[in-house]
């Protein structure tokens, strides 16, 4: 289990991360969802020992990472596909891993079938590796200690459909065998598919978490119409609150049924009426974090 509690860090004057609370449960797979610079990456950053909170406490199995006697053959973590040696080869990246965790050298070769990792692709050095590639080894070093947990950051990055829905069975598997997934991803459908449970985080606070079905169910109705601003009108008269979606409908959380009687009242026709699950996971993430969303914006060290 990964146990998030009222977690902050703070670089400067900058607060990365604002009183983060959310728990991964074994058996289930967490996606942890959120805009470039939201804080996804600095969270992760603090679970797993490689930057400090502030305040509050990250914790494995019960334990912070750094207490973990050998913290690989708990939790497996990938950040970045690209933080390998270029100059070794893949086979060797996981013999060092091997080593320095003390296992035998025959898991190593058990990693790199398991991941797809081709006999020539492992003798390859890093540097010559695709992304996809890089990500294949990335997975088989964070699964060669046999976790428990395993917390990844972007890992379909560079994999093609074939690769992504390689990894979703993988990590679906390792779910349904009773492990413990954190997924941070921006590929959103790949999220609704195989996440069970959701945490949003946007300008570095959570602003939605629990099962996926709860908070597609909570996303409440999308509508449109050839005169939008005399719907907004109806839908407040009659007490509900309207807002713009990206794409310029309007969203509230009043049933269909409900924007449907208010709109035939004020005779007003209507060219679109949904509920907002129906759309999925991207609209819901759009309207939960269109705050904190800023295109091309990074998080970078403060992240």
């Amino acid at each position: 289990m990964i146990t998030i509690d009222s977690l902050s860090k703070r670089y400067g004057g900058f607060l990365a991360v604002d009183d983060v609370t959310f728990t991964a449960r074994p058996g289930r797979v967490t996606g942890f969802l959120g805009p470039n610079g939201a804080g996804k990456s600095t969270t992760m950053r603090v679970m797993v020992g490689l930057t400090p909170a502030t305040h509050g406490e990250a914790t494995i199995n019960g334990r912070r990472f750094a207490d973990l006697p050998n913290p690989g053959r708990e939790v497996g973590v990938l950040l970045d596909a690209s933080a390998q040696h270029a100059g070794r080869t893949g086979r060797d990246v996981l013999k060092v891993a091997a080593l320095t965790m003390g296992l035998p050298r025959t898991r190593v070769e058990e990693s790199l079938a398991r991941v797809g990792l081709t006999d020539d692709e492992a003798s390859r050095r890093v540097r010559d590796y695709s992304l996809g590639m890089r990500q294949r080894l990335g997975i088989a070093a964070a699964l060669l200690g046999d976790p428990s947990v395993l917390v990844l950051d972007e890992p379909a990055n560079g994999l093609d459909p074939a690769g992504i829905r390689w990894m979703r069975d993988l990590l679906r598997t390792f779910a349904d065998d009773g492990g413990t997934v954190l997924l941070s991803s921006h590929l959103l459908h790949e999220i609704e598919v195989i996440a069970d449970d959701l945490v949003v985080i946007g300008n570095g606070r959570v602003v939605a978490r629990g099962t996926k079905a709860e908070l597609l169910a909570a996303a409440g109705t999308v509508v449109r119409a050839p005169d939008p601003d005399a719907l907004t009108v109806a839908l407040q008269a009659a007490g509900l609150s309207v807002t713009r979606t990206p794409d310029h409908a309007l969203h509230t959380e009043a049933s269909a049924e409900m924007v449907g009687r208010v709109a035939l009242s004020a005779g007003i026709p209507l060219l679109e009426l949904r509920a907002s699950d129906s759309a999925g996971l991207e609209e819901m993430f759009l309207q939960l974090t269109a705050a904190s969303q800023r295109e091309g914006h990074t998080e970078g060290a403060a992240a």
